[in-house]
């Protein structure tokens, strides 16, 4: 059964923004999944399983495992286990690739069928994409100092598509908190706060026509 407990954004790219040893276990599980090493790689999601989904800090590729296994033409069993455990088949690399496009140039048809993409919850790419940069344009006038002093990769709104419970977290450095997002239908509910400022709480809504702010002062 595939999980949703693992359903945050990874957007840290730069590793200053780390403590040393969680760069170490980071890298440590993308080592292990660019070697095909995958029962560390489980080893490591068993204690970290909010990783499943991320990549190698300040990499350029953006391979999360899944990638890893495509590109390796893993056993089908690691793929399962992979998607099981959380992992999106529509998440892209630096360079636009879902798992399915990696496996496809590099010839490992066994894994075409476990990689495509099963699509949940149906929007428009169109509208998809307007809600995408309407939530963009909100994570910037709420936090617009914190992603250009992190360098912070915004989320991808995709993956949400193929959840069962199609909701995220995305922690920003600095902010004590962040954002979590939830698609209903054709709409985003987002909810955003500070932990530390009493009241600096917002829920917008936000369609393609753009966010709409509907609820403010909570923690």
């Amino acid at each position: 059964m595939e999980q949703d407990q693992a359903s945050r954004w990874d957007g840290v790219t730069l590793r200053s923004t780390y403590k040393d040893h969680l760069l170490e276990e980071r890298d440590e599980l993308a080592d292990a999944a660019r070697d095909g090493a995958w029962s560390t790689v489980f080893e490591l999601l068993e204690e970290h399983p909010e990783w499943i989904n991320g990549g190698r800090v300040g990499g350029t590729s953006g391979y999360a495992p899944l990638h890893q296994a495509a590109w390796h033409g893993a056993d089908v069993s690691v793929v399962h286990r992979l998607i099981s455990r959380g992992a999106w088949r529509t998440l892209r690399t630096a360079q636009g690739e879902r798992a399915i496009d990696i496996a496809t140039r590099r010839g490992h048809h066994a894994l075409l069928a476990p990689l495509t993409p099963v699509i949940r919850h149906h929007l428009p790419a169109g509208t998809l994409r307007s809600i995408q940069h309407h939530f963009h344009a909100l994570i910037h006038e709420r936090a617009d100092d914190l992603v250009t002093e992190h360098q912070l990769r915004l989320p991808d709104l995709e993956p949400l598509t193929e959840q069962r419970h199609p909701a995220c977290w995305f922690a920003v450095p600095g902010m004590y908190g962040g954002f979590s997002y939830r698609l209903e239908r054709t709409r985003l509910t987002v909810e955003s706060w500070c932990r530390v400022v009493g009241g600096s709480g917002q829920r917008h809504f936000i369609d393609e026509h753009g966010p709409r702010l509907v609820a403010e002062g909570f923690v």
